[in-house]
């Protein structure tokens, strides 16, 4: 089975959620890249890209021999379809290499406007079985991003059952706690609909007891509370009922399944997708190089023990950032994790900044969070972690000071005891400080 691994290509797709972030995935090991436009992406906020970054980003990327792969993938109504088909229109002019899309309307433009390019279909189209698989085959989709609901041996039957077609898979990021994202809280609770890329995200929200309206009940031996809450914002009021575990009743915990990409790949995965568009360089960079070194590891080496040792060192990257708890999803056939407390988890460190070149000894910074000179500093590359130790700090007149603070646009100067590469990420190890 490890020769027939050696023997795949596996594509490692990484989220953009704008350029700067696009060319960090590619430095960090990604092959792909996904994003789009505002209006028709389901990420309208936090979204920056334009049609002319687009094309940017497509020479950018085919300049490293990488892809990019644009998403279409609202449901769309009949007051989209017009600025749809002039998107469409624009994009035949560029050579995008895929188009993700869920509605079969879109679809049938992609087909129409763009009909050389290749059609992957969005996991919000919810294919769940073999028989979906081949349906979508034959109407010419060229991958599908199978639903999270999937399990493994169902991904194994699918890629036994219906050959020549690419499947890809969710493997890292935030889980909804609706089917496949096809979720109407936020257009119930806040008029914003996700289904159109406006996600308020209402099952993040805390919440908190209405006490004048709450009961308690005894079903069986537990005791169960019911309630009215209300967000702790005063935007909306639910009736519920809670037991032990509180109140995040639709918090589910993260997608990590950074230790079982072997056996997604001896499935029929050919594509291990990360979500995060909204997330941060930082993020993004982290996640991508661990998945990348795992992959690497898998693919190239016959020992065992060394992927092991790999997949721990990187499972230690991936608890560093914030995240609401890990779970492996419906992957392995249980119902996923919730993370009922609303608690998120991390490690003991912090982003804090990325350098933008080099001055001599000097490192061009862009500060995200506030720094000290007696930080405990540590940089993250392509590569590898390098401890390094800040000497000076200097703002941008070349003023020595003892503090960097984000923000703003200003970039600073910062001399270490080694000058980093560009694109290194900085990480401060959390402590106490005085604030007296």
């Amino acid at each position: 089975m490890k020769n027939l691994i050696n023997n795949k290509k596996i594509e490692l797709l990484a989220p953009a959620g704008s350029l700067e972030k696009m060319k960090y995935a590619f430095a960090y090991g990604a092959d792909a890249v996904y994003f789009g436009v505002p209006d028709f992406s389901l990420r309208v906020r936090i979204n920056k890209f334009s049609e002319q970054d687009i094309l940017e980003a497509v020479e950018y990327a085919h300049k490293l021999g990488k892809k990019i792969y644009i998403t279409l993938n609202i449901y769309a109504h009949n007051s989209h379809l017009e600025k749809i088909e002039k998107h469409l229109r624009f994009l035949k002019k560029i050579k995008i290499d895929g188009i993700i899309a869920s509605d079969p309307g879109i679809i049938n433009l992609v087909k129409k406007y763009l009909p050389k390019v290749d059609i992957h279909l969005s996991t919000q189209a919810n294919a769940t079985n073999f028989e979906a698989v081949k349906f979508w085959k034959s109407l010419g989709v060229k991958r599908i991003i199978l639903a999270r609901e999937v399990t493994l041996f169902e991904i194994e039957e699918i890629a036994k059952k219906v050959k020549g077609i690419e499947l890809e898979y969710f493997v890292h990021g935030a889980m909804c706690m609706s089917y496949s994202g096809r979720c109407i809280l936020s257009k119930w609770m806040n008029n914003k609909s996700a289904n159109l890329g406006d996600c308020t995200q209402p099952c993040r929200w805390g919440f908190s007891t209405n006490y004048e309206l709450s009961t308690n009940v005894r079903i069986g031996k537990e005791e169960i509370k019911k309630m009215t809450v209300v967000d702790s914002k005063k935007r909306y009021e639910v009736k519920l009922e809670e037991d032990q575990h509180g109140t995040y009743f639709f918090n589910s915990y993260d997608l990590n399944l950074i230790s079982h990409l072997e056996e997604l790949i001896k499935a029929g995965i050919s594509s291990m997708k990360i979500e995060g568009r909204a997330k941060s360089v930082y993020y993004v960079a982290v996640v991508t190089r661990a998945y990348k070194k795992v992959l690497d590891a898998i693919v190239e080496t016959h020992c065992n023990a060394s992927v092991r040792k790999i997949i721990l060192e990187q499972k230690k990257e991936l608890d560093n950032l914030v995240h609401r708890g890990y779970s492996t999803g419906f992957l392995l056939g249980r119902e996923p994790a919730h993370n009922f407390s609303g608690k998120l988890f991390g490690g003991a460190v912090e982003f804090v900044g990325e350098t933008r070149g080099a001055e001599g000894k000097l490192n061009i910074m862009k500060i995200h969070n506030a720094v000290l000179k007696n930080d405990k500093i540590e940089a993250i590359t392509p590569e590898k972690n390098i401890l390094v130790k800040i000497k000076k700090i200097f703002n941008d007149q070349k003023k020595e000071i003892s503090e960097a603070h984000g923000g703003h646009k200003k970039l600073y100067y910062f001399e270490f005891d080694k000058v980093l590469p560009e694109g290194s990420l900085i990480r401060r190890k959390i402590v106490l400080r005085n604030t007296k």
